[in-house]
């Protein structure tokens, strides 16, 4: 007998030898059981993950002589026929070398007639979406109201292809895409029983490349081992599959995690030997990254058997998860960039050079601490060359941020500002005159920082207002001690303290404030001001119009007044003018904010 290839050898005869797919496996499962059959099912999923097999199946389960089930009995005659495809009354059709409406109406015009063998008269349409609009406008009545002995069972990659018409007349199941650790395991259990020696690191390397198909993953098995002569290896699988072996990428990914530039290239002139594919190379470090990330955040969810195992753990432990992120991000977007590169290996080591030199910031400074300073040239004005000097000047640091005196910089902590100007276009004398009397100290202007009246610490030294001494006039200072919270105190910001009646306390919102206002803020406002006061205290809330400046007004005028004397200070500040002359700028009054 001819041998046999193992994607048919190996097709699953009943649902209990299907790998996967229990979502839909459960649903046919119970319908058989419990005789509540459709009359037309529509399987859709990527090639290989099962829609026909689960048709013959199912088709089986309505035509065993043992009556209809779940669980076929697979030695009757109908069941061996289905399995080797002469049953009668199965009538399959390839719906793409079948797609007119006169081939429709011969299947159609023998729909009325009772089937010669089985129970039921089965037609199984594989690639049902290549069927022309007038097939589906010809089987739409027939598929809608068949008769009782008829079942329709339908399979296509593409269901985005099929009238809604159609959609509606179907139970429609989605067949998954199966993980790379159910193909692995399904043909560990193949090859056991073929007596084909593996290793485990090539049937991860096969399951990968099947991407979600296992007919995909049995054909590409069929064909290691005839590359590998009886036989499975990891060497063997990447070497017919063109891909990296995983050992040349883990030395990579070591390579990076210890900084080491040497190593890095000596391992990636080790995999360059393979001849190998950079963008699949970047992919398998990418996905080595990412059980990295998977392996540190929640170690359970690691299959331990996997043939690299040992190596994760060992980068899991030695990487920190913030560079273990980075790597994966440079890696992913340098994948875009990589048809861009001149060679593809160069891009390669562009890609892991360039994961190496950007590390995460420390305490706001980056970990190269001493980069190589960048040097430029001021660009010369030729329009005016009475400007310049005899004497070629030095090129400068392109740090503009020293122009600005230390002070300004360290001690303004309240000022927020955008040190752009609006033009750049300046003779590089005048910029070099400036950048000399910077460094030599000479002609310095004292910046004096702009700073709020009061500070948290100021208010935290501050003694508490006595209940007795509480007025409209200190209720902004108390407000400023009060625990609360923000949308509380947004709304004790536009309140006005009016007077107290012995341990009530009354205050006024005003009527444009109080859309978010209850009469729970009442009770949350009293038990903040019985803290405060150490005194039991309760509140009313009422509407009105307010005559005096509330706490919100204030801080509004004050953020106000602050930003009017930066600006004003800031337009004065020497520095500042001297730029705006060499410059021919001007100084973002709106960049100038307040630090709260």
């Amino acid at each position: 007998m001819s041998y046999q290839v193992l994607a048919r050898k190996w097709r699953p005869k009943s649902f209990s030898e299907m790998a996967g797919q229990e979502h839909v496996l459960q649903a046919l499962i119970n319908a058989l059981d419990n005789d509540r059959l459709h009359h037309a099912y529509l399987f859709t999923g990527t090639r290989g993950v099962g829609k026909t097999t689960i048709g013959r199946i199912l088709s089986k389960c309505l035509n065993c002589e043992a009556g209809v089930s779940s669980v076929p009995c697979g030695e009757c005659t109908s069941c061996h026929e289905i399995d080797s495809g002469r049953f009668i009354d199965l009538i399959e059709v390839d719906a793409a070398s079948r797609t007119g409406v006169d081939d429709m109406r011969d299947l159609l015009d023998n729909v009325q007639y009772a089937p010669s063998r089985g129970r039921y008269k089965i037609y199984l349409i594989d690639e049902v979406h290549m069927l022309s609009k007038s097939s589906f406008a010809a089987l739409l009545k027939t598929l809608e109201e068949p008769p009782p002995h008829v079942k329709f069972l339908f399979a296509t990659t593409d269901p985005q292809k099929l009238p809604i018409t159609v959609l509606s007349r179907c139970l429609q199941f989605n067949l998954k895409n199966l993980s790379t650790e159910r193909i692995t395991e399904h043909l560990k259990f193949v090859l056991g029983e073929e007596q084909v020696p593996f290793e485990e690191a090539g049937l991860w390397c096969l399951g990968r490349a099947a991407d979600g198909s296992m007919r995909d993953a049995l054909s590409l098995t069929d064909q290691a081992v005839g590359h590998g002569g009886g036989r499975i290896t990891e060497a063997d699988v990447t070497s017919m599959l063109g891909s990296i072996e995983r050992r040349y990428v883990v030395n990579v990914c070591e390579a990076m995690a210890s900084q080491s530039g040497p190593d890095l290239l000596g391992a990636i002139g080790e995999m360059a030997e393979q001849s190998p594919d950079y963008d699949a190379a970047l992919g398998e470090v990418l996905s080595l990254w990412h059980q990295v990330a998977i392996l540190q955040t929640v170690p359970e969810a690691l299959d331990p058997s996997i043939s690299h195992y040992k190596e994760l753990a060992t980068l899991a432990e030695t990487v920190s998860r913030e560079d273990v992120q980075l790597f994966y991000q440079i890696c992913l977007l340098g994948r875009k960039d990589l048809p861009l590169a001149p060679e593809q290996r160069s891009g390669f080591e562009m890609v892991m050079l360039r994961a190496m030199a950007f590390r995460p910031a420390t305490n706001g400074r980056p970990v190269n601490s001493n980069p190589l300073p960048l040097e430029v040239e001021p660009p010369v004005k030729k329009s005016d060359p009475a400007m310049y000097s005899e004497t070629e000047l030095e090129p400068v640091a392109a740090d503009i941020t020293s122009l600005v005196p230390l002070e300004t910089q360290s001690d303004a902590s309240d000022i927020e500002i955008d040190k752009g100007v609006d033009d750049m276009t300046e003779t590089d004398e005048a910029l070099s005159a400036v950048l000399e009397t910077e460094e030599q100290g000479e002609n310095t202007p004292e910046a004096t920082p702009v700073k709020r009246e009061s500070n948290l610490d100021d208010l935290k030294s501050i003694e508490r207002v006595n209940l007795n001494d509480f007025s409209p006039d200190n209720w902004i200072e108390v407000r400023s001690h009060l625990n609360i919270g923000a949308s509380l105190g947004e709304i004790a910001s536009h309140c006005l303290y009016s007077g107290r009646n012995q341990d009530e306390l009354v205050f006024v919102i005003d009527n444009q404030e109080n859309s978010l206002y209850d009469l729970s803020h009442q009770d949350t406002l009293g038990q903040a001001l019985s803290e405060y006061f150490n005194h039991a205290l309760s509140v009313v809330i009422n509407s009105g119009v307010t005559q005096q400046e509330t706490p919100r007004a204030a801080s509004v005028r004050d953020t106000a007044e602050r930003h009017a004397a930066a600006v004003d200070r800031l337009n004065t500040d020497a520095a500042v003018v001297q730029f705006k002359t060499l410059f021919d700028g001007s100084l973002d009054e709106s960049s100038v904010k307040p630090i709260d």
